[in-house]
């Protein structure tokens, strides 16, 4: 462990990083890799592009969404502490040890994993997945798979089923509501190396 403590004290905001986040040393010096990895430029941050260099992004149907989830609107570059804070979203929920101390909810609670989920839905920021949102990434998913008519049954039966307030549209309590029985711990989990 004395090695990661070395380690540490060059990566920005590290020890920060170890409290707020809940990676373990050996998970910060192993992001911070490959942050520095994909910063092509050697800026110290990263940009949309260099995320969508990463296979697994790239071929993920809602990849684009998921690379816009790192960057606010407005914000076209992503620091290392920022990458660590959102990639804790993905951490699997026992992996709160570290946060002492900490004042808000834990990225990688069941709660913070369901509005990093509605996120990549609510593309506006309103606070409400519309119907033409519901589409856009039901068409991203299925794409040719099935036609535009079945893709408009399901969304409407979606936005039927979880939309409890009847505006047509559906809100983050019922988002969460409609995603009780999922185990979004286990779907919204990485392992992250030790």
């Amino acid at each position: 462990m004395g090695s990661n403590s070395s380690n540490m004290n060059h990566i920005p905001d590290g020890q920060q990083l170890l409290q707020d986040t809940g990676f373990s040393a050996a998970q910060i010096i192993r992001l911070y890799e490959r942050f520095e990895f994909l910063d092509k430029d050697n800026t110290g941050h990263l940009r949309p592009e260099d995320l969508e260099t990463v296979p697994d992004l790239d071929m993920n149907p809602i990849g684009a969404r998921i690379i816009g989830a790192f960057f606010p609107p407005g914000k076209e570059t992503l620091d290392f502490g920022s990458f660590v804070r959102i990639l804790a979203h993905f951490l699997p929920a026992d992996s709160n040890r570290t946060r002492a101390g900490a004042q808000q909810e834990p990225a990688n609670s069941t709660t913070g994993k369901l509005r990093f989920a509605f996120q990549l839905y609510d593309q506006d920021r309103d606070g409400k997945i519309s119907r033409d949102e519901l589409l856009q990434v039901l068409r991203s998913m299925l794409g040719l798979q099935v036609t535009e008519e079945q893709l408009q049954c399901i969304a409407e039966r979606a936005i039927q089923e979880a939309d409890a307030d009847k505006d047509d549209a559906i809100s983050f309590d019922e988002f969460r509501k409609s995603l009780e029985k999922v185990d979004i711990d286990h779907k919204m989990s990485i392992r992250f190396l030790r």
